[in-house]
């Protein structure tokens, strides 16, 4: 009997002992697998500020301004203008004290297969600094020709301004103006000429204000 007993707590405590080493292991590997994704998030995380401040260097060179622009940004919203609900990013390049552009994210959210997510720089004289595509669906072949990787047409805005073209020019040439549409695919290059003049109508009319707006206490 109590050698039964004595089997019995000797296997208790045996027991205990593999609990307490698997549970130091679980430690052990939940803190690694921590450390592991924290490590990732970060790198992750430089990954996308490097490719967002190389789409914002395509519109406005790094020589051409020497603030941190990344967090030089304030934050704008009108579904009107920019396609969304969504707030939108405004980031704001200087040069001293100088204001040389305003880079802004906007929205064409009538493509032929949905939104298509832009990037608008706007010069401190209001001439367009260069348009550039973020994100779209359209189709391959057609209108993914927005997208400068497969067509130079979208280095047409660059230069521009409101007055140049004037205001009845700013379309597709099917409509009347003087850009070109895509064969086949009319209606997304009619899109992002569209979002493209609202934006800067907008950057235009509010340049003073947007330069002067405080950044939000938490940039992208």
């Amino acid at each position: 009997m109590s050698r039964a007993a004595f089997n019995w707590r000797e296997l208790l405590r045996q027991m205990g002992g593999s609990s307490g080493l698997l549970a130091l292991f679980a430690v052990i590997g939940g803190g690694a697998l921590a450390l592991t994704h924290a490590g990732t998030a970060d790198r992750i995380r430089e990954q996308e500020q490097a490719t967002l401040i190389g789409r914002l260097n395509e519109i406005v060179p790094e020589a051409r301004y020497d603030n941190a622009l990344l967090k030089d940004t304030t934050q704008v919203q009108s579904r009107e203008i920019f396609g969304t609900d969504d707030a939108m990013t405004v980031y704001r390049a200087r040069r001293g004290d100088r204001p040389v552009a305003l880079l802004l994210t906007t929205v064409a959210p009538n493509g032929y297969s949905g939104a298509i997510r832009l990037l608008v720089g706007v010069n401190a004289d209001g001439r367009l600094a260069g348009v550039r595509v973020v994100q779209h669906r359209e189709t391959p072949g057609l209108g993914d020709k927005i997208e400068l990787s497969r067509s130079a047409w979208i280095r047409v805005f660059t230069g521009l301004s409101l007055d140049n073209p004037p205001a009845a020019a700013w379309k597709v040439r099917k409509d009347g103006g003087q850009f070109d549409q895509f064969a086949g695919a009319t209606i997304t290059p009619r899109a992002v000429v569209a979002a493209v003049r609202r934006t800067l109508d907008y950057a235009v009319r509010n340049m003073d204000a947007l330069f002067a707006a405080a950044a939000p206490e938490q940039n992208p």
